[in-house]
């Protein structure tokens, strides 16, 4: 699983599911300004660096060692790993585990309440800056 997190709303903006850790697989799930991982070696190939560039996408990588500067990303991934694969599995199929990610992430960016921002959803935050843009 690999996602993509507007960090500024907490918004998942992009995902990926892949029963295998190749390059391709987190190239599917980009999208954004400046791209945020770890130190996998998915993240770190040159075709990945290289994509980044084409799209004028600002690489940042965590330190080895420590999760501080990628901690937002880890939580989303705890809860997922939690809420969704633990809880629901055994899994019988990739597209099973698309389809719950699916169901997940529009939970997640529609529903779920985040304490950081106010206690309501990433889309209803995210809304109400461009609204008051728009005023401004």
């Amino acid at each position: 699983m690999a996602f993509v997190i507007d960090v500024f709303a907490r918004r998942i903006v992009g995902w990926r599911v892949s029963a295998s850790m190749r390059t391709d697989f987190v190239l599917d799930a980009l999208t954004g300004l400046v791209h945020h991982s770890d130190r996998g070696t998915q993240y770190l190939s040159m075709r990945y660096t290289d994509r980044l560039a084409d799209a004028d996408i600002a690489p940042s990588v965590g330190s080895q060692g420590d999760a501080y500067d990628h901690a937002l990303a880890e939580s989303v991934i705890g809860l997922f790993k939690t809420e969704v694969i633990r809880r629901k599995g055994p899994w019988r199929s990739l597209e099973a585990v698309e389809f719950a990610t699916l169901t997940w992430v529009d939970w997640f960016n529609h529903r779920r309440l985040l304490g950081p921002i106010g206690d309501i959803p990433s889309a209803e935050f995210e809304a109400q800056y461009y609204a008051q843009a728009a005023v401004a």
